[in-house]
């Protein structure tokens, strides 16, 4: 393969796992821009998300991209039970407190979903493995495309709701301004219940995304992705979703180009160089505000 075509292979996979990145992020900065909360249990939404997928398409053979809308609105009714009876009691108490019932909520969701699904490793085959699409000189697996194409729509339909609808802009005012938004007669604990939800929906679209993709999967499968999406939303900025965008695709992209030119140890590790670098050279972050 030219140099080009390998310029390209580590694009094209660089923007396929940015994409999982981006919904995770982006949820996880939705949550807390609006709540300002903690959530490290968020990878075990992906989590869910994935097993939801899973198991409708083992039951029915469905095409599991028709089953994302399906998984996002069930990680809705659960994200909202959480925020309602986990994190809405300990909401404003102290960030210990938020990083101690996340850290318990991992382990009830890993073992909840092992004792319903164990916890042997499974995956799903789509119905598109195997067919490519040539770029140039490389070819690109369909489900690659598919998976850029369906998180640019889920993307621009999260844009369009939070700056077109009277709830997407009630949230916006909620994360600017709290208790200005509660002066304005603006229900703050159902704006909450709504972007935990959301967020969570986001979660298991990338958690869906990830095992069409070809990704085994299991209980456990959601720490590492978890940890990323915190380094990203710190690389792009806290409550930026912008920057959870950017920060998705640079991590995807560095991923991919240290795993080709240092060797596939450093994939993951690659992650948290750039965020120590970015934590020394710009605490807030990309898009973040200054002196914040």
């Amino acid at each position: 393969m030219d140099n080009m075509g390998v310029f390209l292979q580590i694009i094209f996979w660089g923007l396929y796992a940015g994409c999982i990145y981006i919904l995770l992020a982006t949820g996880l900065n939705l949550i807390f821009g609006v709540m300002k909360t903690v959530n490290f249990a968020h990878g075990e939404f992906l989590m869910l998300g994935a097993y939801i997928t899973a198991t409708i398409f083992f039951l029915t053979g469905i095409n599991p991209y028709l089953i994302i809308l399906l998984s996002m609105l069930a990680l809705i009714g659960i994200g909202a039970v959480v925020e309602r009876f986990c994190f809405r009691p300990i909401l404003g108490t102290g960030k210990l407190n938020e990083i101690f019932l996340s850290i318990g909520l991992i382990y009830i969701f890993q073992n909840g979903a092992a004792m319903i699904w164990t916890d042997e490793w499974q995956s799903v085959k789509s119905p598109y493995d195997g067919i490519t699409i040539p770029v140039g000189s490389l070819f690109v697996p369909l489900d690659y495309i598919l998976i850029m194409v369906f998180t640019a729509a889920i993307l621009c339909g999260l844009y369009l709701f939070l700056n077109r609808t009277t709830i997407g802009m009630q949230m916006r005012a909620t994360s600017q301004n709290r208790k200005g938004a509660m002066l304005v007669g603006i229900n703050v604990e159902r704006i909450d219940i709504i972007s935990f939800g959301m967020g969570c929906s986001l979660a298991a679209a990338a958690g869906t995304l990830w095992i069409v993709s070809g990704q085994i999967f299991n209980p456990y499968m959601g720490s590492i992705p978890a940890i990323k999406a915190f380094a990203i939303i710190i690389l792009g900025g806290l409550g930026s979703i912008p920057g959870a965008i950017i920060g998705g695709l640079l991590m995807g992209l560095a991923e991919n180009g240290a795993a080709f030119l240092l060797g596939g140890i450093w994939k993951d590790a690659i992650s948290f160089v750039i965020l120590i670098i970015v934590l020394v050279v710009r605490p807030t972050g990309l898009f973040g505000e200054k002196g914040e």
